[in-house]
């Protein structure tokens, strides 16, 4: 049988009835451990912090739509960064993108500097980069693309290419585009990490962390780590994903067209300062875009005229778009960066990324995309 598209992938790889009954939808392995033969005999599966078979089932699926041979889901997508921290030897110098999110940022910031030396460059600039890359000598490169909040998009081919000459690992965070849009390590990538939280679940029921690798090597010590800490995926959760998974390609789709139509409507708003998507031409990065990414996604920020008060009316006056943290579900979602997802951040540095109090970032949903723009039209008309 010839390579299964995308499309088909997320229904049936991880998806096969069960054996035992024929059960259409594979059913929870709701157990914490399992019946052994004789001491050390038994059929895989000893323990669900380490195996489950309904984990199995998703991370089967996540490698396939992700082009990796391994894959391990963890219960977070910080868990999952927390993990690659781990792996690396103490000491570890670790080049990271200026802009993430904030939960990374923290991370770096908070929680492994004693252990691990980190510097924040702007991975846009591949001059600066690559000077210092050769200046540092980092055991790793950790990228965002596209970035949270600001949408900036980093060349995933060239920059692996430079971390590779200077034998770093390189990670990606694909978490705004999803497999369906892009697909970091046919690009050069080491590592690439999801929060399932957002689109690859799409239905804002579950928090999870995915990593995806085709090394052995990172797998088994990513394993070994996962097992003895313990970060993993619960089955029900596991479970939710693989049901939320069926749709991923079609609400991608979705949320890209809504996405579009929102960001060109937003671009000649006499209330707007400055859109930023991927797909507009606009973009300064949007000839990398087009050539490294399937599609564009469902993530626009937008700056709105005025300050923090014209803002916060704003946010207050929309109705269809949930004022919340998160994003990727299949209900849109509005976020104010500098006071929620950012916080974190010190706002010296979030103003000097460029991540003001007027900074707007929509997760456009798969609702009727007519009826978000009445929605933000009517929140305009507050502000």
């Amino acid at each position: 049988m010839k390579e299964m598209k995308f499309e088909t992938k997320v229904i049936h790889v991880g998806g096969e009835p069960d054996p035992t009954t024929g059960a259409i939808m594979p059913p929870i392995y709701q157990t914490s451990t399992y019946v052994q033969s004789s001491p050390g005999e038994h059929k895989g599966y000893e323990y669900t912090r380490s195996h489950n078979p309904t984990r199995s089932r998703l991370e089967e699926c996540l490698a396939s739509l992700e082009s990796a041979k391994h894959c391990l889901v963890t219960s977070s997508g910080l868990a999952a960064s927390t993990l690659i921290m781990h792996m690396l030897p103490k000491g570890s110098k670790i080049i990271c993108g200026d802009d993430v999110y904030g939960g990374t940022y923290r991370l770096f910031t908070k929680v492994f500097p004693d252990i691990h030396e980190f510097h924040f460059v702007d991975t846009t600039d591949h001059k600066k980069l690559e000077s210092e890359i050769q200046r540092i000598r980092p055991a790793l490169v950790w990228l965002e693309t596209p970035t949270n909040p600001l949408l900036k998009i980093s060349d995933i081919e060239i920059i692996s290419g430079l971390a590779k000459k200077a034998g770093a690992l390189t990670v990606v965070d694909n978490t705004f585009m999803s497999p369906f849009f892009q697909n970091p390590l046919t690009l050069g990538a080491d590592l690439v990490i999801h929060s399932m939280t957002k689109f690859i679940n799409g239905h804002s029921d579950v928090v999870g962390g995915a990593v995806m690798m085709n090394s052995d090597e990172i797998r088994d010590k990513i394993f070994y780590l996962q097992n003895a800490i313990g970060p993993s995926q619960s089955p029900f959760d596991s479970w939710l994903v693989l049901r939320g998974i069926k749709t991923l390609a079609v609400r991608m789709k979705a949320h890209e067209r809504n996405a579009t139509k929102l960001a060109y409507y937003l671009q000649e708003h006499n209330k707007v300062e400055r859109v930023i998507y991927p797909g507009l031409k606009s973009h300064p990065q949007h000839d990398i875009a087009q050539r490294q990414m399937k599609g564009f996604g469902g993530m626009i920020t937008f700056f709105l005229k005025g300050g923090i008060e014209e803002s916060r009316r704003f946010l207050e006056n929309v109705k269809l778009f949930s004022l919340a943290e998160s994003l990727g579900g299949v209900e849109s979602l509005v976020d104010h960066p500098a006071i929620m997802t950012h916080a974190s951040i010190p706002k010296e540095v979030r103003e000097g990324l460029g991540i003001y109090d007027n900074l707007i970032r929509l997760s456009v949903g798969i609702e009727d995309g007519d009826d978000l723009i009445a929605d933000l039209e009517a929140a305009f008309g507050k502000v």
